[in-house]
């Protein structure tokens, strides 16, 4: 089949389609034959080094560790499978460095994907996984519901314009922080505020917010203090090595913050709720791009820059499969 592998060895190896041998699914996987996937900052990050380190470590020259989400159709399943039928629209991720969906066919466990939203495309389904999931699984470790004063920091990114519209949806009072080209995007998306962080400093401001999202993972829990009523919660995702650090610090030394930091992981129920909000009209994907899989390292450039509106999307396979 074909997949996205590295060429030659090194960090800057050039991105290629390439053969690799299919892929078979386990006892409780999925064999999905991959329509789209779409771009996370880890891929460059952490999946492209270390397809690139593998081969000198003895493994297999072909290595390919590109794109954790997908949407597709299901084509073989395992034993243990009960829950989907082979010819089944399903869309998910897998965090733990195996979804490898910048491939014409991805094995996915069960427990990772759910049934694909009926009014989506596979482009679109594509970029919903990891990053709304994010904001999912971020507003339930600080309990953002009914009355919540959210700011979500980074509001036309990737994960962003999601938390911003889950936000709504749980029913909080949503406020996005976000460049003056991205204040109606954000407007448009549901927030009842808009900063523009262009136009002003918006750490100094003093203000009485329930809970902080740091979409961007550029922030402390220092850096937003003023921006927290007493009590009030600072979230982060785990984009840099310094939001780790950030949280770990403030927890040995708290003070009148506390801080948060989620990891994202793929479980069906948030897909199958995030599949509700969908088909509901409450959430819906923005679309900042699209690639095709052989000009995966040009996307990989474009979500360098950090100027991406919401999801670059990777067109895998138009076709049907077999």
């Amino acid at each position: 089949m074909k997949a996205v592998i590295t060429s030659g060895m090194g960090l800057r190896a050039p991105l290629i389609v390439g053969d690799v041998p299919r892929p078979r699914p386990s006892r409780h996987d999925l064999l999905v034959a991959v329509q789209a996937s779409s771009v996370n900052p880890k891929d460059w990050k952490l999946n492209r080094n270390i397809a690139a380190v593998i081969p000198r470590l003895g493994g297999p020259l072909r290595t390919h560790l590109f794109g954790d989400d997908l949407s597709g159709v299901v084509v073989d399943k395992g034993a243990g499978v009960t829950d989907f039928e082979i010819g089944d629209e399903v869309y998910g991720m897998d965090m733990r460095l195996r979804t490898n969906a910048c491939a014409e066919f991805a094995v996915i466990d069960q427990r990772r994907v759910a049934h694909k939203p009926v009014n989506l495309s596979h482009e679109q389904a594509a970029a919903v996984p990891l990053a709304a999931q994010t904001a999912v699984q971020a507003f339930r470790k600080t309990a953002v519901g009914d009355g919540t004063r959210l700011l979500i920091i980074g509001a036309s990114g990737g994960v962003g314009t999601f938390a911003v519209q889950i936000g709504k949806a749980l029913g909080a009072h949503v406020t996005g922080v976000c460049s003056h080209r991205n204040l109606d995007l954000v407007r448009q998306l549901g927030a009842d505020a808009v900063i523009d962080y262009t136009a002003e400093d918006y750490l100094r401001r003093n203000d009485h917010f329930d809970v902080v999202f740091d979409a961007t993972s550029h922030e402390s829990p220092n850096t937003c203090a003023s921006l927290l009523k007493p009590g009030g919660i600072f979230i982060t995702t785990g984009g840099y090595a310094h939001a780790y650090l950030n949280v770990a610090r403030s927890k040995l030394l708290p003070g009148k913050v506390k801080a948060r930091l989620v990891i994202v992981e793929s479980w069906r129920h948030d897909l199958e709720t995030l599949t509700q909000w969908i088909e509901a009209g409450r959430v819906t994907p923005v679309i900042d791009s699209l690639y095709p899989m052989a000009r995966l390292g040009d996307a990989y450039e474009h979500s360098k820059t950090g100027r991406a509106r919401g999801k670059i999307v990777i067109r895998v396979n138009n076709e049907e499969p077999d």
